[in-house]
């Protein structure tokens, strides 16, 4: 019995990594939505191993490492697909792409970028209650984004701009910096429901869920840019005291 509540949790990695898997297929076949959806559900499924983890008191190192196996595909490869695939209108072959516009391989900076961050958050001490740069799942929901808001537009003229090459290379090289950047953030992740240990995190999704009634993925869009803001505003508070 033991031994079975101890892989629970790395059951629950399991399903965020075959998630990635699955978005990974769907947008090599050029379905953004649906590899948008699969990383969503990858997330779901992140946001309860660490948590089921810790209500188990089966905390481990191979747990740890998985959990980063898996970001990396869901929150870190299937994104840099969805730009590739963004920057890639024509559907070209890599031979292609290679030869003659390797643009769309910019996009490709974000995987890199989350495996870099995911490294080094493994031997990082000083996350463990926090986060300094911004998490792959975030940067992964920023992305995930902007083929949503194409598809479902609430924001009047403002799709000719999300599909540009400019801002598609800028919004690749912005997350692959600010998964890196020295930006102190809070956990978004519940060790457990209690009101005054969660009272941010409780007020970030209720900002989130109002803005997303709103305005749909643009609010969730506007949620990861102001959870970024957040870092800034802290390292500057810092800085003022010093």
């Amino acid at each position: 019995m033991k031994n079975i509540k101890r892989q629970i949790p790395n059951l629950i990695t399991a399903l965020n990594l075959l998630c990635g898997c699955l978005g990974v297929i769907a947008a090599l076949e050029h379905n953004l939505i649906a590899a948008g959806f699969f990383v969503i559900s990858g997330i779901f499924f992140d946001f309860f191993d660490g948590f089921a983890a810790r209500l188990l008191q089966v905390k481990s190192e191979l747990g740890k490492q998985l959990d980063s196996l898996a970001d990396l595909i869901t929150s870190g490869l299937v994104p840099g697909l969805i730009v590739f695939s963004l920057l890639n209108e024509q559907r070209d072959s890599v031979m292609v792409l290679l030869s003659n516009n390797p643009i769309p391989f910019i996009g490709l900076l974000i995987p890199v970028a989350a495996a870099y961050r995911l490294a080094n958050f493994n031997i990082d001490s000083r996350q463990e209650d926090g986060f300094i740069g911004l998490p792959t799942p975030a940067s992964a929901l920023l992305v995930l984004s902007v083929p949503f808001m194409l598809a479902y537009p609430t924001i009047p003229g403002l799709e000719p701009y999300l599909s540009t090459p400019n801002f598609l290379i800028g919004l690749s090289v912005f997350c692959a910096v600010v998964m890196n950047a020295p930006l102190p953030l809070f956990s978004l992740k519940f060790s457990s429901f209690g009101w005054q240990e969660n009272k941010l995190r409780y007020l970030f999704l209720a900002v989130g869920l109002f803005w997303m009634a709103l305005w749909q993925f643009t609010g969730l869009a506007f949620l990861i840019l102001s959870y970024v803001l957040s870092g800034f505003f802290k390292t500057n508070r810092r800085q003022k005291a010093y």
